[in-house]
């Protein structure tokens, strides 16, 4: 007779032999055995890391051998001796930790601004485009790691948010187109320009407050794109107006004027592609120091004065 509590089954059915090995430190060992696996792939990521950051440090190194330079080279008053500006009349001090001149014009000085810049963009939609002014202050020719931190904008020429700049002369400037890469309603984005042998000390920064304006228009002037514009010129110390007109220009280096005006119309906008475009354009306001504007005129009357453009886009030209 069974009884409730005596079991159906054998022994060993109900308590079957545990194989060697499933015992308590099971566990325990697959665990320290895995620790180790994973201190041991650490190990060797960290290795590898440490021989690409070498590589990549011997590549640059032969792309660029030692000149040189030494920081006192590249160095005044404490700077570096480049500076970065978006080229637009929005600009004032970074870190609010300078004012400006008096008189801009009259600066006895070895830079063009006080310190660093931080400057608002004010773009028309996803494809805007505008310029970043580089100025080499310095008389020792310099190459410079460009880096747009903060993502939604590049570039254009690169399709990239770095760039490198080789051999920026002495006393001598360079543009460069940048590009919208998405639709942005307000964001700030960090510009960098480094030396690539003092990378990351030698950063020089230039801050940018990207606004959508109130019209969003589907066509964004480039480089090389032919248009023509209305435009006013002022005195940027005095606000005396010199000059007013309308020129056809190409956007970019445009030989026929100078350097800062065809940079000056990059990221106008229009709603149509050809023929005028009436109350549909855009206008810009760039400052103009002298080194992209008459700075390199000797004897020109507006050889030192700082020119306050303001363009508007006309219409687009078919050639």
């Amino acid at each position: 007779m069974t009884r409730s509590w005596i079991a159906d089954t054998s022994e060993e059915i109900e308590h079957p032999p545990i194989p060697i090995g499933l015992n308590e430190m099971t566990v325990p060992r697959t665990m320290i055995i895995l620790s180790f696996a994973t201190i041991f792939m650490i190990i060797l990521s960290s290795v590898w890391l440490a021989i690409a950051a070498f590589q990549f440090q011997d590549d640059l190194e032969e792309l660029f051998p030692p000149t040189g330079v030494t920081e006192a080279d590249l160095k005044n008053e404490g700077r570096w001796s480049w500076e970065l500006d978006l080229l637009f009349d929005t600009c004032d001090s970074r870190l609010d930790d300078w004012e400006w001149p008096e008189s801009l014009a009259e600066q006895d000085d070895y830079f063009l601004y006080p310190g660093e810049l931080k400057c608002d963009w004010e773009h028309q939609g996803n494809g805007d485009r505008a310029s970043i002014v580089i100025y080499n202050r310095g008389n020792t020719t310099i190459d410079l790691i460009l880096e747009i931190i903060g993502g939604g904008v590049e570039f254009t020429n690169e399709g990239s948010s770095n760039l490198l700049l080789n051999g920026l002369e002495g006393n001598s400037t360079e543009i460069i187109e940048i590009s919208l890469t998405e639709d942005v309603t307000e964001k700030d984005i960090k510009i960098t320009a480094t030396h690539v042998e003092f990378n990351p000390v030698s950063m020089v920064n230039l801050d940018v407050h990207l606004f959508k304006g109130p019209d969003e228009r589907p066509l964004h002037i480039s480089d090389g794109d032919n248009i023509q514009v209305h435009y006013v010129l002022w005195d940027a110390d005095t606000g005396e107006q010199l000059d007013e007109g309308d020129l056809p220009v190409q956007g970019g280096d445009d030989s026929r004027y100078i350097k800062g005006f065809g940079w000056a119309v990059i990221g106008l906008d229009i709603a149509e592609d050809r023929g005028f475009v009436q109350d549909t354009g855009t206008t810009h306001t760039v400052l103009l120091p002298p080194p992209i504007a008459y700075g390199n005129n000797e004897g020109h009357e507006l050889e030192n004065t700082w020119l306050r453009f303001e363009v508007k886009i006309d219409r687009a030209l078919n050639t």
